[in-house]
Parts: structure tokens; C-alpha cells; sequence
């Protein structure tokens, strides 16, 4: 019990910060659209904190600030809508982007702690050397350099103690102000806001379990075993469990340090070449790719191989979705808006009351800006930008992979052109299009094709008479109901719920009334001043609900 009121205590306490933030950068309107005025009074009683006026910055800088005082959930939040272009306009995304995952590092008497709790043994009995100053920190942990006790070096990834109890109850306030957005601001569903919430999620449960990180380590590695000029750090899984992550140490130079490479006599346009080509095989052969290839993520070791880092943010492409990405190029490329449009109804980023024929005249406009001109004049980059402009002002919202698989096509191309200027993003990509559209015609994938197809036929008609047969049943036994949903019926509805639980109140609080005024009339005992205590007491009560019925009905401008 006192467990759950600490717990309520500090969920409140949490909706006190988030509203004072909102307040303090001039979103208070927000708080009260979405019903949450009520927390804002009682936290301010409680914490007397006066409103800071609103600053006289942009939009964008505001909702960054906002993100970064509420810290590492929030700021995950802010990376995860910096890449969805298909829900944030250009200039919030970009905003959104110079988000720093920073903090200063916790004890190394935690540090101690944890790889105890973790591995079961001291740093003195696994390390032959553990580095107490960490290379380098963010919110949710740091990375010590050390050396095992066979001498190889390594780094070590220790959670930051607490992070995960934090973030949980974060991520429950996240759904809750979710559901009153949804709730209280229509305007905002098309932004979807729990789904946004499910994808955070999923995206930071998966980061604070250091093994999944682990595990796409080792499948990057096995992609790219045949690849001598790309290489995976190793993950020493003795050393490694939810909060400890061991890798194998990385010497080289970081791809932002251009002048170093030209120092070093590096063949820049060679290495763009390889990061690219590397991406590409990621995407159309892997079908799992990595989504965060900036250049602090990618090192050039002194023999000139490319080494990727950071393998927390990974993308997955089905057979499916990837042969959908493709008729979406093609049909783009041949001019079939028609054909792009119902690729987008496939992925169920387009629902049924879209203008698509305003869409379609704008795809139409897109397509022959570009039609025509040589690859070389070609910035994939900008193009993705204005075709996801397009898509976001018509409400089009990408599957989360899809959007990975833009945030990580863009990052590749930024790191080439850092590289090498004159990388063409457009030549590198074009033979790895052509081959996968070759595929499609090969005899072994057209059969395979042919037979999944007549499978899934063959189930349909093979379930079919049995399906109708149900339908039929439960309609001549009266079960069969047709669900209609009308957003003025709904909000009928519930006008005629708080109408009948006010009446229910009210009669409540009447009888209440009656009844004490019989038991004054008792002289039942005991007494109070000469009053039966039970019928003062009744009269009380009732007169707190009366006043509390008043005090809504005014409060909500429904008298």
C-alpha cells in the first residue's frame, strides 16, 4: 500500500515537471485542452512555483528545450520525430536533430555494481585493466575502455543505474497524455500519437537490453563475413548481459576527421564508395540494415577497412516490404501515380477519407520535375525531402521501417558527400535496383511466387464455405450485429452519460438530505450539541457532493 501511494506520489510529481516545462515555454494551452489543468493547479499549490513567460524563440527551439529538460525518454522521443519527416515539418525535424544525447557520468562505484550484479564477478576478476574515466557518457549509460584477462582490449557499455525504472514511468505518462490528445484533440489524430508512443516504445525498451544491441552485432557480422573491406566490432558475450555490453576495441579514425584521413593518405572517394555499397547490400540483400550510419558511427582502421559502431538502431525489411519499396520507384519513375497511391493503401500509410486525387496531382507534379535528367544531377537526399514533404501534407504516415530505412539512406548519402563531394549517390544505387528488379523474373522466384499465391487462394476457398456457413448461423440465430460508429453519435453518447450520472448524483444527495433530516428528528443517539452526530454527519456529506455537483457544472460551462 505505501509502495503504491510513493509510486502514485512520484507519478504526480512527474506530471507536476512536465506541465511546469509546457507552461514555461508557452504550451500551457495544450495542458488545459488536454484536461490536465486540475494536476496543474494542485502541483502549483504544492510547489508554488510562479509561470516563467514565454521566450521569445521559434517554435522549434522551444519544443527541443522542452524535450531536453524532461530528459532521456523525452530526448529519445525528440530523435525518434526528428526522422519522421512524414509527421514533422522540415524545420522541427531539423531542430529535433541537434538533440544531444549528453550527460555527465555517474560513480564508478556503480559502475563496479552493476557489472557485479550483471556478470557476477568484480571488475578485478574479469579485467586485467578497467579505465575508471569513460570515454564517453549519454542518458541512458557510459563506455569505459579496458582489457580482458587474455589481453584483448575492449570497450564496456554500463547502463546508467535507475534508467530503465525511469523511462518505464515515463513511457506510461507518454501513453496517458497520448490517450487525452486523442481524446481532447481531434486535430492531432492524424498524427497518431499512441502509435507514436508504441514506436518509442519498442525503440527504447530494445536499447536499454543491451543483448538485443549484442545480437545485431553478431548478425551484421555474419552479413558481411564475405566482406574483407567492412568490418563488426566483435561482442564478447561473457562480458555482455542486459546492462553490460563488451565489445571488441576499434583503433582508427572517425569519418567526421577528414583532415586526418587526407593526413593518413586515405582514399576518401574509395571509402564513400564502400559505405554506400555496404548500405546497399544491407538493404537489398540483408533486408537488415543499420539506420544510424553517421560519421561518429563509422571508423577507418589504419589498413583502410571501414568499421560500423553502434548497432542499437537497426532496421528490418521483409521480402514484402521491401518488393512494395520497389513498385513505389518504379511506379515514380514510369509515372503511374495511380499505381504509388495504392502502394501506399498496401502499407496502410493512407487511410480511406484521403484527397487522393489531390495527392495524385501532386505526385504527378513531383515526378516530372525530375523526369528526364541524368543521375548526376540527381541529390537523392533533396528528392527524398520534397517526396516526403508531399506525402506529410497529405497526411501520409510511413510504417516505422520504411522511415528507418529514409533516415538511414539519408545519413549514407550525408556521410559520402562529407567524404567526397562529388559522390552520386543515384549511379551507386541504380545497379542494386536494376539486379533486384531482375530477380523478380527469374524462373525459381516466379514459380515461388505462382505458388504462394495459389496457396493463398486455395486457403480462402478451402475456408470459405465454412466462413459463410458461421455468417449465416449467426445471422438466422438473431447474433449477427452490424457495428456502426459516428463521431456526433458518440458524442451524444456521452453527453447522455455525464447528463444521467449527474441526475443519479443529484438524487443521491436528495435522499441523503431526507434522510438526515428524519434521523435529527429521532434525537437518536449519539448526540452532538444536542444532535444526532449520524444525521449531522449525513447532512455534511451531502452538502460536500452538492457543492462539488455545482462547482462542475459551472466549471464546464454546462449549467
Amino acid at each position: 500500500m505505501i509502495r503504491k501511494r510513493l509510486h502514485r506520489y512520484a507519478m504526480l510529481k512527474r506530471y507536476g515537471q512536465i506541465i511546469e516545462v509546457l507552461q514555461k515555454y508557452g504550451f500551457g494551452y495544450v495542458v488545459d485542452k488536454i484536461g490536465l489543468s486540475s494536476i496543474r493547479d494542485l502541483t502549483y499549490k504544492f510547489n508554488k512555483k510562479d509561470k516563467v513567460d514565454r521566450l521569445n524563440t521559434s517554435g522549434p527551439v522551444r519544443v527541443r528545450k522542452i524535450l531536453e529538460e524532461l530528459g532521456p525518454t523525452y530526448i529519445k522521443l525528440g530523435q525518434l520525430l526528428s526522422m519522421r519527416h512524414d509527421l514533422v515539418p522540415l524545420k522541427y525535424a531539423t531542430e529535433l536533430a541537434k538533440l544531444q544525447d549528453d550527460a555527465p557520468s555517474f560513480e564508478f562505484e556503480k559502475v563496479e555494481l552493476i557489472i557485479r550484479e550483471e556478470l557476477g564477478h568484480s571488475i578485478e576478476e574479469l579485467f586485467e585493466y578497467f579505465e575508471k574515466k569513460p570515454l564517453a557518457c549519454a542518458s541512458i549509460g557510459q563506455v569505459h575502455r579496458a582489457k580482458i584477462k587474455n589481453g584483448d582490449e575492449v570497450v564496456v557499455k554500463v547502463q546508467r543505474p535507475g534508467i530503465s525504472e525511469v523511462i518505464e514511468s515515463d513511457l506510461d505518462i507518454m501513453y496517458s497524455i497520448a490517450r487525452l490528445i486523442d481524446e481532447h484533440m481531434p486535430e492531432a489524430r492524424l498524427y497518431r500519437p499512441t502509435e507514436i508512443v508504441d514506436e518509442l516504445s519498442h525503440s527504447i525498451l530494445a536499447e536499454i537490453d543491451y543483448t538485443q544491441e549484442g545480437w545485431n552485432a553478431d548478425r551484421f557480422a555474419d552479413n558481411f563475413r564475405e566482406n574483407g573491406q567492412v568490418h563488426i566490432p566483435r561482442v564478447y558475450w561473457d562480458y555482455t548481459n542486459t546492462r553490460v555490453l563488451t565489445l571488441e576495441y576499434i583503433k582508427g579514425i572517425k569519418g567526421s576527421h577528414v583532415d586526418l584521413l587526407d593526413m593518413q593518405g586515405f582514399d576518401r572517394s574509395n571509402i564513400a564508395s564502400v559505405v554506400v555499397k555496404a548500405f546497399m547490400q544491407q538493404v537489398f540483400e540483408d533486408g537488415f540494415f543499420h539506420a544510424d550510419l553517421h560519421p561518429g558511427n563509422i571508423l577507418i582502421m589504419e589498413d583502410g577497412t571501414v568499421a560500423f559502431l553502434d548497432f542499437g538502431m537497426a532496421g528490418h525489411l521483409s521480402s514484402e516490404v521491401c518488393d512494395i519499396f520497389l513498385d513505389g520507384m518504379v511506379a515514380l519513375v514510369n509515372g503511374d501515380s495511380s499505381a504509388f497511391i495504392e502502394l501506399l493503401r498496401d502499407m496502410g500509410s493512407l487511410d480511406s477519407y484521403a484527397d487522393t486525387r489531390s495527392l495524385k496531382v501532386d505526385v504527378e507534379s513531383f515526378r516530372s520535375k525530375y523526369y528526364g535528367k541524368a543521375l548526376k544531377k540527381l541529390d537523392a537526399s533533396i528528392i527524398i525531402e520534397e517526396l516526403i514533404g508531399i506525402l506529410r501534407d497529405h497526411k501520409v504516415m510511413m510504417p516505422h521501417n520504411i522511415a528507418l530505412l529514409v533516415r538511414g539512406t539519408v545519413a549514407v548519402e550525408g556521410f559520402g558527400l562529407i567524404i567526397d563531394p562529388n559522390l552520386n549517390f543515384s549511379e551507386l544505387l541504380e545497379p542494386y535496383v536494376k539486379n533486384e528488379l531482375k530477380k523478380r523474373f527469374y524462373p525459381q522466384n516466379l514459380s515461388r511466387k505462382a505458388y504462394s499465391n495459389i496457396s493463398s487462394w486455395a486457403r480462402l476457398f478451402r475456408k470459405a464455405p465454412t466462413k459463410i456457413s458461421h455468417i449465416l448461423d449467426h445471422a438466422e440465430n438473431g447474433y449477427l450485429k452490424i457495428k456502426f460508429e459516428s463521431e456526433e453519435g458518440n458524442k451524444l453518447a456521452s453527453e447522455i452519460d455525464v447528463a444521467s450520472n449527474r441526475l443519479s448524483i443529484s438524487l443521491i444527495i436528495s435522499a441523503m438530505i431526507v434522510a438526515s433530516s428524519l434521523v435529527i428528528q429521532t434525537h437518536m443517539r449519539p448526540l452532538v450539541w444536542g444532535v444526532p452526530f449520524l444525521g449531522t454527519f449525513s447532512f455534511v456529506i451531502a452538502s460536500i457532493f452538492g457543492l462539488w455537483l455545482v462547482y462542475n457544472i459551472f466549471r464546464t460551462g454546462r449549467v
